[in-house]
């Protein structure tokens, strides 16, 4: 049976990248997002018929996270992989952020994807399946003032926190640290910085590449950056 897996924020950039990459693999792939528009135009774009679902919501509302889960599970009759990939970052620094703003991103990137862990696991358990979170090399490596790094530390804390939880159940769980990947992520950051980027093909195959270790192996950390990022 062709593997069901669940990608939050998947309607652009990595998440998109990696639906994309599944679909062709013959995964049957639902994908999240907040803009209902996006998602349509990223199906019309792909020829997949019934192996792609599309799932408006908010990763950081519970309810929207349960829905994407249950209608996940309930399409195709169980769940094998979630990729938590949704999340942003704001401009500027702490000394910049509008608290508002910055309660928003702590929601989407820390809470979001607990809740996404916690409604899949039970369906994880039944399938021995697989958790990827996508952090940041922001998540390990400090810029001063950049709370954006703060939740991708929490991020990294939740990927080794739930292994632990859930290793002892066949769960596989594995965090991808990218560095600077050119994707839409930068367009309300006045474009992607100058200098050597990864894609997020390149990203995709990472997930790929985790997802795809036989059974009783679990890759729990790939970290990388694009040669020339400092």
């Amino acid at each position: 049976m062709a593997n069901v897996t669940l990608i939050t924020g998947g309607s652009s950039g990595i998440g998109a990248a990696t639906a994309r990459r599944l679909l062709k693999e013959g995964h049957m792939v639902a994908i999240t997002g907040r803009d209902p528009e996006k998602l349509s135009d990223f199906a019309a774009g792909q020829d997949a018929g019934h192996d792609l679902i599309t799932i408006p919501g908010d990763t950081s509302d519970p309810y929207d996270v349960q829905t994407a889960v249950k209608t996940t599970a309930q399409a195709w009759g169980r769940l094998d992989n979630v990729i938590v990939n949704a999340g942003f970052s704001l401009p500027g620094t702490l000394a910049d952020h509008v608290p508002e703003a910055m309660r928003a991103m702590l929601m989407t990137n820390v809470l979001g994807p607990a809740l996404v862990v916690r409604e899949a696991l039970p369906y994880l358990k039944d399938t021995r399946g697989r958790i990827v979170i996508v952090g940041s090399v922001a998540g390990v490596k400090n810029t001063p003032g950049n709370f954006y790094s703060v939740t991708k530390w929490a991020a990294h804390a939740l990927a080794e926190n739930t292994r632990m939880a859930v290793t002892n159940d066949g769960v596989g769980v594995t965090l991808i640290a990218p560095g600077k990947v050119d994707t839409p992520f930068w367009d309300h950051r006045g474009g992607t910085p100058e200098g050597p980027a990864l894609t997020a093909e390149n990203i995709a195959e990472s997930i790929l590449f985790a997802l795809n270790q036989p059974e009783g192996m679990d890759v729990n950390h790939i970290q990388m950056r694009p040669i020339g990022q400092v």
